[in-house]
């Protein structure tokens, strides 16, 4: 656990060492480029389980994810006093996975043990003050070892005259590769080539202030995805004992909808609650509740405690183990696809030294989270993040 800490603590390091010559700090607002922000995040995820994917429903899903990500927020005034924001994120991600060291079936740490992943994203957007209209355009990218992906967004925010509500669109699109990675006593011959994924999302949302107690916020969004859904290296055993690569429908669509309410209960409580229904034409339904309760103990800490539960019904193409039939056209034993219902609790620990965290004046908040995941078909997990904010 020591190396997460140390991870996020010597990039902080770096960072403040430059800071004197890249932040401005006058009162007005300048045209000149400047560091408004710099978030470094670090976690660590852990689970276990039987139920794994890989070999049909069943075995080890024990995995562990080291994951750090450095999130860069400039700004700048135009000749029209236009805000323009620049968001940069890095993330690299490295895990292992008993269950993928399976796709030989011979768990001897082979090259599908571990992989890591490394994700950058940019984000540009142009805000006018006066109208209270925002533009942003953004771009990211994903790269492991079996899948490349590339996304692409554009949003525009128009807020009321009264500055109280804000309506938001925003489309974005998701172009993959996926590497076709069989399970190896389905290799037949040269290697298949890759398969192209699909997705593309819409978003409507509208966020209002009620009053200076409580706020709220509605969510819609319309994905479409179309090519190769399956994981190609995921098996599924039929009742006759034969194996067979997960297939499933090449298209998608998916629509969640969601309502956010925010009640500030005084100066030192609020209450944040989250609902999202969720259906598609897989035949899957879900609902997701969230209750997190910020608790400002003293003016430099703060407590979040925060539940969240989630049920789910199983798509029409799963089966456990043994259970298809050479009658299904798709087929998957994909507990993921399952119907099951799970738990999540913990609580977050938020410090604001006046004289900044660990005595540097220019990182001004550190958060740690920790939360405890189960699922009611016998997976479990811990998270830990660490978060600092540079300012």
């Amino acid at each position: 656990m020591k190396r997460i800490f140390l991870t996020a603590t010597a990039i902080m390091s770096i960072i403040c060492a430059r800071s004197q010559v890249t932040t401005d700090s006058s009162t007005y607002k300048s045209r000149r480029l400047k560091v408004e922000e710099i978030n470094l995040v670090s976690s660590y995820y852990s689970q276990t389980g039987d139920n794994a994917a890989v070999t049909g429903g069943i075995g080890s899903q024990k995995l562990t994810d080291l994951a750090n990500t450095i999130d860069i927020k400039l700004t700048r005034y135009d000749k029209k006093w236009r805000k323009h924001s620049f968001d940069g994120e890095l993330g690299i991600d490295h895990y292992t996975s008993a269950s993928s060291d399976m796709i030989d079936l011979k768990a001897n740490s082979s090259a599908s043990h571990a992989d890591t992943r490394v994700y950058p994203s940019l984000t540009w957007s142009i805000e006018n003050e006066k109208k209270g209209q925002t533009l942003g355009i953004g771009a990211s990218a994903s790269s492991e070892y079996d899948y490349r992906s590339v996304g692409f967004n554009l949003s525009y925010s128009q807020k009321t005259k009264d500055r109280n509500g804000e309506f938001t669109v925003k489309g974005q699109a998701f172009l993959d590769r996926v590497k076709q990675i069989l399970p190896e006593e389905l290799r037949n011959g040269p290697e298949p080539a890759s398969q192209a994924r699909n997705t593309f999302v819409g978003t409507v949302s509208y966020s209002q202030i009620i009053n200076k107690n409580l706020q709220v916020a509605i969510v819609a969004d319309f994905a479409s995805q179309s090519g190769f859904l399956s994981l190609p290296f995921y098996r599924v055993y039929f009742n006759d004992g034969t194996v067979h690569q997960e297939k499933l429908p090449d298209t998608r669509t998916k629509l969640p909808l969601g309502i956010r309410a925010n009640y500030f209960l005084g100066d030192n409580v609020i209450i944040r609650t989250y609902y999202r229904y969720y259906t598609d034409n897989w035949g899957l339904k879900s609902h997701t509740a969230n209750l997190e309760v910020p608790l400002k103990v003293s003016p430099f800490l703060s407590v979040s405690p925060f539940y969240r539960f989630y049920s789910q019904s199983a798509i029409d193409y799963f089966a456990p183990y043994r259970q298809h039939t050479a009658a299904d056209q798709y087929y998957s034993s994909n507990y993921d696809l399952s119907g099951f219902s799970s738990n999540y609790v913990g609580a977050g620990f938020r410090v604001t030294p006046p004289n900044g965290v660990f005595g540097l004046q220019h990182v001004n908040m550190a958060e740690l989270r920790y939360g405890r995941y189960s699922k009611n078909i016998g997976m479990n997990s811990n998270s830990i993040s660490l978060n600092l904010k540079f300012k």
